[in-house]
């Protein structure tokens, strides 16, 4: 008896009229990821589709659209010269990718910490945005010489704006109401810093994450384009120039490929280390009112 009166009064109490979502089963969760990809799947298939039919019926000659099949036949051939060069492309993008994380991270908190630094920063960084990195790809290659320095430099300009508009965004976002109740529970800024701003900017942090790093793959391939005797840019602009249009149609699917999979490892990461907001769907509550 006593048991039983202990156990109600350790039940937990919902307010009325609402009742707690369970999380979905592996089964249902299955059925809801194939409910969201199967349209971009399919749309996929259809691309590949007519990608065949414009080969297979010759309305492009061959040397300018090779056919699905030749392409693949390249892929397969000569799987240890793409792996080669398709990991130089993929290290260059991950330290790039990696550099501009952390100092994009860096600017976005002085920039929010300071107006002073934001107006400063700000017009600088908008300007470095626009101008076009093809354009002085080359001064870096000049200045730090063929190796992986211009590649790796690249990429970061290319991958730090998303990154800094994002994080300020994020910090910018909080609750005011959250920041006065802080400050008048006695907390000092970098303790109001590391338990509200930083986490509630998360979301946003990653939303740029996703995007700066595709943007990555693609600042360090236009850094292989400039100047360089190994990479995906390499191999593409090997095969354009011996008009080797199936080795080069390889190379741009073999480059979406590592960003497609860097991208999903964000969001991996992203469901890992958020899941207060990734799969807060999954553990709302629902009103039965």
């Amino acid at each position: 008896m006593k048991q039983s009166a202990l156990s109600a009064t350790q039940a937990p109490v919902r307010p009325a009229g609402v009742a707690e979502r369970r999380r979905p089963g592996l089964g249902r969760r299955t059925a809801e990821a194939a409910e969201k990809s199967w349209r971009p799947l399919a749309l996929l298939l259809v691309c590949f589709g007519a990608w065949w039919v414009i080969a297979a019926t010759g309305t492009v000659e061959s040397y300018l659209v090779p056919s699905p099949g030749a392409t693949l036949d390249v892929i397969l051939d000569k799987p240890g010269y793409l792996w080669q060069h398709s990991w130089v492309t993929t290290y260059e993008t991950l330290i790039g990718f990696v550099i501009a994380v952390a100092v994009g991270i860096l600017s976005a908190v002085l920039m929010a910490a300071s107006p002073t630094v934001e107006k400063t920063l700000y017009p600088l960084l908008l300007f470095a945005q626009v101008v076009p990195k093809i354009a002085i790809a080359p001064l870096f290659v000049v200045w730090l010489g063929f190796g992986i320095a211009p590649k790796v430099l690249i990429a970061v300009l290319i991958a730090f704006f998303p990154v800094v508009i994002s994080m300020v965004t994020g910090l910018k976002a909080v609750d005011p109401e959250m920041l006065q109740l802080s400050a008048t529970m006695g907390a000092r800024p970098w303790q109001t810093f590391l338990k509200i701003r930083f986490p509630a900017s998360l979301p946003h942090l990653f939303s740029g994450l996703k995007v700066a790093v595709t943007l990555a793959v693609t600042g360090a391939v236009v850094g292989e384009f400039v100047g360089a005797n190994e990479g995906l840019g390499y191999v593409i602009l090997q095969a354009n120039g011996n008009l080797d249009t199936p080795m080069l149609f390889a190379g741009l699917l073999v480059m979406s490929l590592i960003g497609v999979v860097l991208f999903a490892l964000v969001e991996i990461a992203e469901k890992l280390l958020l899941p207060w907001h990734a799969g807060r769907r999954d553990t709302a509550t629902t009103p039965t009112y």
